[in-house]
């Protein structure tokens, strides 16, 4: 996802938000919020104290590489993932690029009892409380789309409504203003935003930068079990993986074969 796309989302977001908040104020989504089904721990659920743990994200598509997944079944990829060994779930919402939708979240939480991850381009506490209306436990917060009071900011407004936020990072700059933000769920992107290219030596490189109290995620780019076992020996607590997942025929498979369940096909 090259800066301009960024920056083309990060607009695109803001007229989402402005259109959200004609359509119904936030004082009214506040009220709905209060009405939500009760949290999941979702910082918990990675807190394995050993083996990894995997967020599977449930994602159609992408800028990068168009749609991952025709037979596209938010419902029954989440079942899948939970069947086989999935510790949480990422669901993609954003429409115009992502192809998901704010209702997959509604309806993937009405079908199964692991914790779920908000994964949209957060600006605005507006989309953090819309978030819990729709059933999320967890959020996704973006370092490089956010100054430092925002990101403190949609930090707190999702602990108030007693949701995680796992706040991500790329460029090794950013890590201070993560720390700083007081996250204590922080994820490495393995993918340059500019270059598209993944490197998952990236997260092992910034491992010894990170305080072990803080969970680790690593994100991007991970498609094998060699993979995984790298980070796992590293202290990485967890993974997030969607399209390697998503692009086999039998995502519960792949998911056991991921997380060493099931050997891998020769």
């Amino acid at each position: 996802m090259s800066a301009s796309i960024l920056d083309e989302i990060v607009a695109s977001k803001r007229r989402e938000v402005a259109a959200g908040r004609k359509r119904m104020p936030i004082e009214e989504l506040e009220a709905q919020a209060a009405e939500a089904p009760p949290v999941r721990d979702f910082r918990a659920a990675l807190d394995g104290r050993g083996a990894i743990q995997l967020i599977a994200e449930v994602k159609k598509a992408s800028p990068s590489v168009k749609v991952i997944r025709e037979d596209f079944e938010p419902v029954a990829i989440a079942r899948a993932y939970q069947q086989h060994g999935a510790a949480c779930i990422s669901v993609l919402t954003d429409v115009p690029y992502f192809q998901g939708h704010l209702s997959y979240l509604a309806r993937i939480r009405a079908a199964v009892v692991i914790p779920l991850l908000r994964k949209d381009f957060l600006i605005d506490e507006y989309q953090v409380v819309e978030a819990r209306v729709a059933g999320a436990d967890a959020i996704l917060l973006i370092a490089e789309i956010l100054d430092d009071a925002t990101m403190a900011r949609l930090l707190e407004r999702a602990r108030e409504l007693g949701m995680a936020a796992l706040v991500e990072f790329h460029d090794p700059a950013n890590l201070p203003r993560v720390l700083a933000a007081g996250a204590d769920l922080v994820g490495v992107n393995n993918r340059d935003l500019h270059s598209f290219t993944t490197d998952i030596d990236r997260t092992l490189r910034l491992r010894d930068q990170i305080p072990p109290e803080i969970l680790l995620v690593s994100e991007s780019g991970i498609h094998d079990r060699a993979q995984v076992e790298r980070l796992e020996a590293a202290g990485v607590s967890a993974i997030l993986v969607g399209e390697s997942l998503l692009r086999k025929p039998d995502v519960g498979l792949a998911v056991e074969r991921l997380l060493g369940l099931a050997p891998e096909s020769r």
